[in-house]
């Protein structure tokens, strides 16, 4: 028993200094327990170069993934750790933390579902977490949200819904709506079918359509930028989405840049992301 003791103890004493000599930048790797979804859940968390600084806060962006890939995509094929390090020093942006969860381990989507409230479980349990466990400042002056695809129909459609939530909504080649006849639509079997669902029924242009008078007051406290690619199939989606802005007076930036659905477009997209959602957290570089 004494040695078991001592075992554990001498493990607790690795992870500790483990930790002591984490040198920022970093992307770390972690994990909660999610009651509302019944499983433990994953997710990637950046911590700028300031980190080191004790008592310091920090502004925090949500970066989602798209379909196919989990929360380790940013990480190992966005580069994100790089080019956000790298507009950090150029001074192009303010330092902030970016959090990359998991939508694609268990079930495709960051919409509730059938059995799958991945929403509810966001914005109840993953947020409070993520705002608890690391220094951030938690109000929506320093809160912001981005996503690609899939992850840039959720962050829309997150910022449709809890506009109270974010101050940027910055989405790259986003799944506005369902599109027929698209690679994701075909053959689904039944987690892809739930997927679509969900996405038929939280359809983003159709949201601000039927966006009422009272609603569209409150998108217009969020600042919109929508990054599309003229080779993306995506990109009829996307201006659908811009046309029902324009109709409902919704201020928006948009871009639509020479690529298609492509890695290289979204690191060039986080590029420009990053100084544009460090604005909405209101301080002039």
């Amino acid at each position: 028993m004494k040695r078991f003791f001592t075992v554990i103890l001498l493990a607790v004493v690795t992870v500790l200094q483990l930790q002591a000599q984490e040198k920022y930048p970093l992307v770390r790797e972690s994990e909660m327990q999610s009651e509302l979804l019944g499983c433990k859940k994953k997710y990637c968390i950046y911590l700028p170069a300031g980190y080191d600084e004790e008592g310091r806060e920090f502004p925090v962006l949500y970066l989602l993934h798209g379909l196919t890939d989990t929360h380790t995509a940013w990480r190992d094929r966005g580069n994100v750790a790089d080019i956000a390090t790298a507009v950090f020093a150029r001074g192009k942006a303010q330092e902030m933390i970016i959090v990359m969860p998991d939508a694609g381990t268990t079930y495709d989507g960051y919409f509730n579902a059938d059995g799958w409230c991945y929403e509810d479980f966001f914005f109840q349990e993953f947020i409070p977490h993520i705002e608890s466990t690391y220094r951030i400042i938690a109000d929506k002056e320093h809160r912001a949200i981005a996503g690609l695809s899939m992850g840039g129909g959720g962050t829309v459609g997150y910022a449709i819904r809890h506009s109270e939530m974010f101050s940027s909504a910055y989405a790259m080649s986003a799944l506005m709506g369902m599109v027929d006849g698209s690679w994701i639509s075909r053959d689904p079997d039944a987690r892809r079918s739930a997927f679509i669902k969900s996405v038929v029924e939280y359809n983003n242009i159709k949201a601000i359509e039927d966006a009422t008078d009272e609603q569209c007051a409150r998108l217009k406290k969020v600042r919109w930028f929508i990054d599309v690619g003229d080779d993306d199939f995506l990109f009829d989606n996307n201006m659908d989405f811009i046309r029902a802005m324009r109709v409902k007076r919704i201020p928006y930036q948009l871009r639509v840049r020479d690529g298609g659905h492509k890695w290289l477009y979204w690191q060039e997209a986080l590029e420009m992301a990053l100084p544009f959602i460090s604005k909405g957290f209101g301080k002039e570089l």
